[in-house]
């Protein structure tokens, strides 16, 4: 089972609008749809993100975006923690 925190739920709407002002809707649509279905994966592979730089975590580099999905394994489901752009400064802990 795969969770959403508000926080990487938040991100995943900050990301769309941002790409959907620079780029427009289309592709904001295709490159958060890439997000979420590639995260879906997870619940099937859920070790196939990297080991993450905050302990405890992993993370999934999206293909074809400059995003990264941080998650966390916890025993039967595993929790989606934030969403960020590889540019972006990473945190200590989530």
């Amino acid at each position: 089972m795969i969770e959403w925190t508000e926080q990487a739920t938040e991100q995943l709407d900050a990301a769309h609008d941002y790409i959907s002002l620079s780029n427009g809707e289309d592709v904001a649509v295709q490159i958060t749809s890439r997000i979420v279905s590639s995260v879906l994966q997870l619940d099937t592979f859920p070790i196939s993100g990297r080991a993450g730089r905050v302990p405890g975590t992993r993370e999934l580099v999206i293909s074809k975006t400059p995003f990264i999905a941080v998650y966390a394994i916890e025993k039967t489901r595993i929790v989606i923690l934030a969403i960020y752009h590889g540019a972006q400064r990473w945190p200590e802990s989530f």
